[in-house]
């Protein structure tokens, strides 16, 4: 046993069984191991569920970063949505990630604020505008996945409408985007 077969391990474990039932403990038995060796890997379940946490992320960690003369407005939307998918590709993806440091992808933050900033975003409005994006999706999976174990749409009372998640996310994401707008100066009018 390795650590990324742990992880690899742990995650499918999550999509069995909910995060509130991942504990060490049933992953070493899944692993064919003593508990105590998980702690070579890692020292708490909080070790543990911060790495898996970071393996979950990774098909957004390695979507490709803006080059310049890209569309800011597109890369917005792009990036949200890039990570709107990778946390639904998890039972409990949102539930995961919430909270967690993202130490391993510091260097692609950066590069992403550069862009925005490149591109006429105000830095300040960069950063607000990445960190409410960012919790406004995390939010928005929370609550599709949360609903998960909701009663059948079609057995709501008439006057109570369906919920559209992607149509709701969108929508929300373009109220951010269009805010993000009114405080964004095209680049050669940047001061």
């Amino acid at each position: 046993m390795n650590r990324e077969i742990a992880v690899s391990e742990a995650l499918d474990l999550l999509d069995d069984v909910g995060l509130e039932n991942v504990s060490t403990r049933r992953l070493a038995k899944r692993l064919g191991v003593e508990q105590p060796s998980l702690y070579y890997h890692f020292k708490t379940k909080k070790d543990l569920l911060a790495a898996m946490a970071e393996a979950a992320m990774a098909p957004h960690a390695h979507a490709a970063l803006p080059e310049p003369g890209d569309d800011w407005r597109s890369w917005f939307l792009g990036n949200s949505r890039s990570f709107r998918r990778t946390l639904l590709l998890r039972r409990d993806g949102a539930r995961l990630h919430a909270g967690s440091t993202p130490t391993g992808d510091l260097d692609r933050i950066r590069r992403k604020m550069t862009f925005l900033i490149s591109s006429g975003v105000p830095e300040r409005h960069a950063q607000m505008a990445m960190l409410a994006a960012g919790r406004f999706t995390v939010g928005c999976v929370l609550e599709e996945q949360a609903d998960a174990d909701a009663p059948d749409p079609e057995n709501l009372p008439e006057d109570v409408p369906a919920l559209d998640h992607e149509a709701a996310f969108e929508a929300g994401l373009a109220l951010i985007l269009g805010g993000l707008e009114q405080h964004t100066a095209a680049p050669d009018t940047a001061h």
